[in-house]
């Protein structure tokens, strides 16, 4: 895996480009409308909605750096590539904690659009890097902060 290269699903990718896409048509103009009417209420020296649109649009433009970053950098994995036979980027797996006998599905993404609210872990948390490489049945060992977690891979799907 080249270390500069992001690896994203088609749907990350999809986001990304979405996201990317607004913030500069849409929100561009927003900001660029919002400092145009700072700019009228004169002396910007000490002009508070001057200053904070600046900073948005500072926040922004660097937004828009990273994500053009990723997008230039991206290698998709795509469904088709997947191997249900072993876990790897784009898999979703159903897992069960040993310790609680709770089911947990997640999708393995990469750090790009990780997002745990949505059950995406990045193949670089410890979780992911346990998972990496398994099959049905097998246990995963992860050390966390709490202590060790153990899980039992129970499927492998698309």
């Amino acid at each position: 895996m080249d270390k500069d290269e992001v690896i994203l699903t088609q749907e990350g990718l999809e986001q990304i480009e979405e996201e990317l896409h607004e913030l500069k048509t849409v929100k561009r103009k927003e900001l660029a409308e919002r400092l145009k009417v700072a700019i009228s209420y004169g002396d910007l020296k000490e002009n508070s909605e001057y200053h904070s649109a600046k900073d948005d649009q500072a926040h922004m433009e660097t937004r828009i750096l990273a994500l053009e970053r990723i997008v230039k950098r991206a290698r998709v994995v795509n469904a088709d590539s997947v191997d249900l036979n072993e876990v790897s980027v784009g898999s979703f797996v159903i897992l069960i904690d040993i310790e609680f006998a709770e089911k947990i599905e997640y999708r393995i993404v990469g750090p790009a659009e990780a997002n745990v609210a949505e059950n995406k872990i990045s193949y670089e948390s410890p979780l992911g890097k346990g998972l990496l490489g398994k099959k049905v049945g097998d246990i995963i060992n992860v050390d966390a902060p709490m202590g060790n977690l153990q899980y039992e891979l129970l499927e492998i799907k698309i």
